[in-house]
């Protein structure tokens, strides 16, 4: 029973898509340019408001798991399901969000952070190594190149240190929205 409570509490708080409601304040709609992330918003709006979009949109991952903690702690993986879910899929914005990273990234502050601390230290070498060495010839993103070495380490840490059904979770909603952003058409740019 709590863990319905909890995986509707969780989609309802994703939901809530930050970076849709900081662009409505501004007279726009983010959507209709980029996604509603972090990144989508720090192309459109600058650092100060990517900042205030991810941070609240991490903080409705922790608030996910933190209620999944107290109330379903054999179970917690609801809270990263779908609290992303909702972020991607928000019932508020037209079933239309973002990318899920911050919101999981939230949770698993809670749930998992030595798999989380992991994967962000993996790509924050990994990253500007790409860069330099391997993307020119590439000719692909770096986020997707450090996704492929952060995700295995976070895995393995979350297997040893706790968290990997939560991770798994998260992730595999992370990957259906990924799936569905690459078969669809992508925003229109500014004119």
């Amino acid at each position: 029973m709590f863990a319905v409570l909890v995986a509707a509490l969780s989609y309802l708080l994703g939901s809530v898509v930050m970076g849709v409601l900081y662009s409505r304040a501004r007279g726009a709609d983010i959507r209709e340019r980029d996604l509603p992330g972090g990144s989508g918003t720090y192309r459109q709006y600058g650092a100060a408001a990517a900042a205030l979009v991810t941070l609240g949109d991490i903080l409705k991952g922790v608030l996910a798991a933190l209620l999944a903690r107290a109330l379903t702690p054999d179970t917690t993986w609801v809270a990263p399901l779908f609290v992303v879910l909702g972020h991607c899929y928000p019932v508020f914005h037209a079933f239309r969000g973002g990318g899920g990273i911050a919101p999981l990234m939230g949770a698993l502050t809670v749930l998992a952070p030595t798999a989380l601390v992991g994967m962000l230290a993996s790509a924050a070498v990994v990253i500007p190594l790409y860069r330099a060495t391997l993307q020119q010839r590439l000719k692909l993103n770096a986020v997707p190149f450090a996704t492929a070495v952060a995700v295995p380490l976070g895995l393995l840490l979350a297997a040893r240190t706790g968290g990997l059904s939560d991770l798994l979770a998260g992730a595999a909603a992370m990957a259906v929205r990924a799936l569905h952003l690459l078969a669809s058409p992508k925003p229109a740019g500014p004119a």
